[in-house]
């Protein structure tokens, strides 16, 4: 079973790519053990006097989806990957901003997650604790963007462009390709096409 960490924001679109195909590879069966990590794309644009977004209560309405998404995965694993396919969709596919409790509250309903916790533990602001310490923990890899893999002590930051097809093992192949790639060729530092490839 290979292991690795994947960070998200629900903002990203190569996020919501990846991510996807990530829960599809694991749905088609995949032997893949995935720490799913938030990690807020705003803390890189708080002014240098600001605090921490995490700890700035005016910054909730931008950390409210990954929030929740935090006290599903640690409270209700077993709604994770629905709540977390369905927060993706809902933002990319649908325009939900997911900045409102309301918002999130239909997209979550319909999957059983119990919204009552959900919502006093973001009030609580343990989740937001949280998303505090994964966002220090993936600062040792310097981490910049979403998605990032971290496989052992190695970090790779991966711009996927497509969304899963309907074929699972489609998506099982890719994700199986990128960890390998991550874990035997580590010498492969960047490997980018010069144009988008559409």
């Amino acid at each position: 079973m290979t292991s690795f960490q994947l960070s998200y924001d629900y903002r990203c679109p190569f996020a919501k790519n990846i991510h996807l195909h990530v829960i599809s590879a694991l749905r088609a069966g995949g032997e893949f053990e995935v720490n799913f990590v938030p990690w807020t794309m705003s803390e890189g644009y708080r002014g240098a006097d600001s605090p921490n977004v995490w700890d700035d209560p005016a910054r909730d309405d931008e950390l409210l989806a990954l929030a929740v998404s935090v006290s599903v995965r640690d409270l209700q694993a077993e709604h994770f990957l629905a709540a977390h396919e369905a927060l993706f969709r809902a933002r990319h596919e649908s325009a939900v901003r997911l900045t409102r409790a309301s918002e999130i509250a239909e997209v979550l309903e319909p999957l059983g997650v119990d919204l009552d916790s959900v919502f006093e533990d973001v009030a609580s602001r343990r989740p937001h604790a949280v998303i505090g310490e994964s966002y220090r923990a993936f600062e040792r890899y310097e981490a910049f963007g979403v998605p990032t893999f971290v496989v052992g002590n190695d970090a790779t930051f991966v711009r996927y462009m497509t969304a899963p097809s309907a074929r699972p093992e489609e998506s099982l192949e890719i994700v199986s390709s990128l960890v390998a790639l991550m874990t035997q060729r580590r010498d492969l530092n960047e490997f980018k096409h010069t144009t988008v490839p559409f």
